[in-house]
Protein backbone atom coordinates (compact mmCIF):
# COMPACT_ATOMS: atom_id res chain seq x y z
CA UNK A 1 0.00 0.00 0.00
CA UNK A 2 1.23 3.29 -0.91
CA UNK A 3 1.43 6.10 1.57
CA UNK A 4 -0.15 9.32 0.65
CA UNK A 5 1.65 12.55 1.06
CA UNK A 6 -0.28 15.21 2.94
CA UNK A 7 -1.49 18.08 0.80
CA UNK A 8 0.67 21.21 0.85
CA UNK A 9 -0.66 24.07 2.88
CA UNK A 10 -0.31 27.79 2.25
CA UNK A 11 2.24 27.98 5.09
CA UNK A 12 4.43 25.40 3.31
CA UNK A 13 4.41 27.28 0.02
CA UNK A 14 4.66 30.82 1.47
CA UNK A 15 6.60 30.91 4.73
CA UNK A 16 5.65 33.72 7.12
CA UNK A 17 7.59 36.99 6.66
CA UNK A 18 10.41 37.72 9.09
CA UNK A 19 9.48 39.90 12.05
CA UNK A 20 9.17 43.60 11.14
CA UNK A 21 11.98 45.89 12.15
CA UNK A 22 10.55 48.50 14.44
CA UNK A 23 12.17 51.84 13.56
CA UNK A 24 10.74 53.91 16.39
CA UNK A 25 12.02 51.47 19.01
CA UNK A 26 15.44 51.18 17.36
CA UNK A 27 15.83 54.95 17.04
CA UNK A 28 14.70 55.44 20.62
CA UNK A 29 17.29 52.94 21.81
CA UNK A 30 20.04 54.68 19.81
CA UNK A 31 18.98 58.09 21.15
CA UNK A 32 19.02 56.84 24.73
CA UNK A 33 22.44 55.27 24.27
CA UNK A 34 23.78 58.52 22.79
CA UNK A 35 22.36 60.60 25.62
CA UNK A 36 23.78 58.23 28.20
CA UNK A 37 27.22 58.45 26.57
CA UNK A 38 27.10 62.26 26.52
CA UNK A 39 25.86 62.61 30.09
CA UNK A 40 29.33 62.33 31.61
CA UNK A 41 31.07 64.52 29.02
CA UNK A 42 31.65 68.14 30.02
CA UNK A 43 31.41 70.68 27.22
CA UNK A 44 33.24 73.96 27.21
CA UNK A 45 30.94 76.92 27.65
CA UNK A 46 30.07 78.48 24.32
CA UNK A 47 30.88 82.16 24.02
CA UNK A 48 27.98 84.59 23.92
CA UNK A 49 26.93 85.50 20.37
CA UNK A 50 28.97 88.43 19.17
CA UNK A 51 28.68 90.90 16.35
CA UNK A 52 29.35 89.27 12.98
CA UNK A 53 32.82 90.78 12.82
CA UNK A 54 35.29 92.70 14.94
CA UNK A 55 34.62 96.41 15.09
CA UNK A 56 37.29 99.00 15.76
CA UNK A 57 36.59 102.71 16.11
CA UNK A 58 38.34 105.08 13.70
CA UNK A 59 40.23 106.76 16.55
CA UNK A 60 42.07 103.49 17.18
CA UNK A 61 44.62 104.75 14.64
CA UNK A 62 45.29 107.87 16.74
CA UNK A 63 44.32 109.21 20.13
CA UNK A 64 41.37 111.53 20.60
CA UNK A 65 43.76 114.33 21.58
CA UNK A 66 45.84 113.83 18.43
CA UNK A 67 42.90 113.71 16.03
CA UNK A 68 40.65 116.22 17.79
CA UNK A 69 37.72 113.81 17.47
CA UNK A 70 36.45 111.49 20.21
CA UNK A 71 36.30 107.79 19.41
CA UNK A 72 32.88 106.77 18.08
CA UNK A 73 30.67 104.70 20.34
CA UNK A 74 30.67 100.92 19.71
CA UNK A 75 27.19 101.27 18.17
CA UNK A 76 28.66 103.78 15.68
CA UNK A 77 31.50 101.80 14.06
CA UNK A 78 33.71 103.14 11.33
CA UNK A 79 36.02 100.16 10.72
CA UNK A 80 35.01 96.54 10.37
CA UNK A 81 36.82 93.35 9.31
CA UNK A 82 35.05 90.22 8.09
CA UNK A 83 33.82 88.17 5.16
CA UNK A 84 32.07 89.84 2.23
CA UNK A 85 30.24 88.30 -0.70
CA UNK A 86 28.45 89.72 -3.74
CA UNK A 87 24.99 89.64 -5.29
CA UNK A 88 24.54 87.52 -8.36
CA UNK A 89 22.98 88.92 -11.55
CA UNK A 90 19.57 87.50 -10.58
CA UNK A 91 18.95 90.53 -8.35
CA UNK A 92 19.35 93.11 -11.15
CA UNK A 93 16.24 95.25 -11.55
CA UNK A 94 14.77 94.38 -8.15
CA UNK A 95 14.06 97.02 -5.56
CA UNK A 96 16.54 97.35 -2.67
CA UNK A 97 15.61 98.12 0.94
CA UNK A 98 16.40 101.81 0.29
CA UNK A 99 13.89 101.91 -2.57
CA UNK A 100 16.51 102.11 -5.33
CA UNK A 101 16.44 99.63 -8.19
CA UNK A 102 19.44 97.30 -7.91
CA UNK A 103 22.05 97.74 -10.65
CA UNK A 104 24.63 94.93 -10.68
CA UNK A 105 27.22 97.23 -12.28
CA UNK A 106 26.83 100.10 -9.78
CA UNK A 107 29.24 100.55 -6.86
CA UNK A 108 26.83 99.59 -4.07
CA UNK A 109 26.81 97.44 -0.93
CA UNK A 110 24.26 95.88 1.40
CA UNK A 111 25.00 96.24 5.12
CA UNK A 112 22.92 95.29 8.16
CA UNK A 113 23.42 98.48 10.18
CA UNK A 114 25.02 101.38 8.30
CA UNK A 115 22.57 104.08 7.15
CA UNK A 116 21.58 104.19 3.49
CA UNK A 117 23.80 106.59 1.57
CA UNK A 118 26.89 105.88 3.70
CA UNK A 119 30.10 105.86 1.62
CA UNK A 120 32.34 102.91 2.53
CA UNK A 121 35.79 101.87 1.31
CA UNK A 122 35.95 98.08 0.97
CA UNK A 123 39.44 96.52 0.74
CA UNK A 124 39.99 92.92 -0.33
CA UNK A 125 42.59 91.74 2.20
CA UNK A 126 43.87 89.02 -0.13
CA UNK A 127 45.04 91.39 -2.91
CA UNK A 128 44.74 94.85 -1.26
CA UNK A 129 42.42 96.17 -4.00
CA UNK A 130 39.83 98.64 -2.74
CA UNK A 131 36.66 100.30 -4.00
CA UNK A 132 34.35 103.00 -2.63
CA UNK A 133 30.71 101.90 -2.50
CA UNK A 134 27.41 103.34 -1.24
CA UNK A 135 25.10 101.48 1.19
CA UNK A 136 21.71 101.04 -0.50
CA UNK A 137 20.39 97.73 0.83
CA UNK A 138 20.19 95.54 3.93
CA UNK A 139 21.99 92.26 4.31
CA UNK A 140 23.69 89.92 4.02
CA UNK A 141 21.40 87.36 5.54
CA UNK A 142 24.06 84.66 5.77
CA UNK A 143 25.80 84.02 9.09
CA UNK A 144 29.42 85.11 9.26
CA UNK A 145 29.25 87.73 6.51
CA UNK A 146 29.37 91.49 7.02
CA UNK A 147 28.41 92.86 3.59
CA UNK A 148 27.11 91.98 0.12
CA UNK A 149 28.65 93.91 -2.76
CA UNK A 150 27.25 94.55 -6.21
CA UNK A 151 28.86 92.45 -8.93
CA UNK A 152 30.56 95.55 -10.38
CA UNK A 153 32.26 96.27 -7.04
CA UNK A 154 33.21 92.59 -6.71
CA UNK A 155 34.83 92.68 -10.15
CA UNK A 156 36.92 95.71 -9.18
CA UNK A 157 38.02 93.92 -6.00
CA UNK A 158 39.01 90.81 -7.98
CA UNK A 159 36.73 88.53 -5.95
CA UNK A 160 34.22 87.23 -8.51
CA UNK A 161 35.92 83.83 -8.81
CA UNK A 162 36.28 83.48 -5.03
CA UNK A 163 32.73 84.57 -4.22
CA UNK A 164 33.54 85.34 -0.56
CA UNK A 165 36.68 87.07 0.71
CA UNK A 166 38.07 88.60 3.89
CA UNK A 167 37.76 92.38 3.70
CA UNK A 168 38.02 95.61 5.64
CA UNK A 169 35.17 98.15 5.58
CA UNK A 170 35.98 101.78 6.41
CA UNK A 171 33.23 104.38 6.71
CA UNK A 172 34.26 107.44 4.68
CA UNK A 173 31.14 109.60 4.88
CA UNK A 174 27.65 109.28 6.29
CA UNK A 175 24.56 110.81 4.71
CA UNK A 176 24.37 114.48 5.53
CA UNK A 177 28.10 115.09 5.03
CA UNK A 178 29.56 114.04 8.40
CA UNK A 179 32.57 111.96 7.38
CA UNK A 180 34.55 109.85 9.80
Amino acid sequence: MRRRRPAATVADVHPPPPPRFRWPRALGAVALATLAACAGVERAAEPAPAAPASWQPAAATGSAAATGHPAPAPSDPSLQHGRVSYYGPGFAGRQTASGQVFDADAMTVAHRELPFGTKVRVTNLRNQRSVVVTVNDRGPFVAGRIADLSEGAARRLGMVNDGVVEARLEVLARPGGDGE
